[in-house]
């Protein structure tokens, strides 16, 4: 095995870790888990590039490498959806949010929670073009990685990385009873970072998808 290749099954090898982890109502172990959430991200460009470099591009690094991006994206979308459910009314007070495991966005407009279609609707895209690709692949197209694309991958891993350093930071703070005007201000600007990438994402799934099958759509019909 490669060096590139080594790279992408390290980072499937920490993967259930970033699932894991941040179940734990621990700000030390949330921790961990977003440090290793930016170490997958950032191999998931460094493993590409060394390929290319190298000259060391396989048939087994073509397998992992979206395999990767698909685990690491099922991997954080379901302690995200569970972490950032909507609280009960009983429940409606910043800390005691944090303590219960309640850990939607924080944003000068109000909490924002992860709503379900949401998951499904970014599942479920990843889904369809795993299946689309596979489909166009054996009929001779190559469906290759668009602009929007990207943009959208990009979007993606500073939404989750802002959900991942939230949920550190939040069980941190709740622990240790901070409610200064500095902290309400980190909370809140991580959490208009964290919900525009998610809206960005969002328009980018679906207008990418829109692309996809305008450009390649032919290869579903018999």
């Amino acid at each position: 095995m490669n060096l590139p290749n080594a790279v992408t099954a390290g980072r499937i090898a920490v993967t259930p870790l970033i699932a894991w982890l941040p179940m734990a109502p621990s700000s030390g172990l949330r921790l961990v888990a977003f440090l290793l959430f930016v170490v997958a991200a950032v191999t998931d460009y460094v493993d590409g590039q060394l390929a290319r470099s190298r000259k060391e591009e396989t048939d087994l690094g073509r397998l992992l490498d979206p395999l990767a991006d698909k685990l690491l994206l099922v991997a954080t979308c379901i302690p995200m959806f569970l972490l950032m459910r909507g609280g009960s009314p009983m429940v409606d007070t910043w800390p005691a949010k944090a303590l219960s495991n309640v850990l939607p966005f924080r944003t000068p407009f109000g909490d924002v929670s992860l709503a379900w279609w949401v998951l499904a609707l970014i599942l479920g895209r990843e889904l369809f073009m795993t299946i689309f690709r596979q489909v166009a692949a054996r009929r001779g197209v190559v469906i290759s990685a668009i602009g929007p694309a990207k943009w959208k991958t990009g979007l993606q891993l500073l939404w989750i990385g802002s959900a991942y350093c939230w949920f550190f930071a939040a069980t941190l703070a709740a622990s240790k009873g901070w409610d200064t005007t500095l902290w309400n201000s980190f909370a809140n600007f991580n959490g208009v970072v964290g919900v525009l990438a998610m809206i960005g994402s969002i328009a980018l799934t679906i207008y990418s998808l829109g692309l996809y099958l305008r450009s390649y759509g032919r290869v579903l019909r018999v």
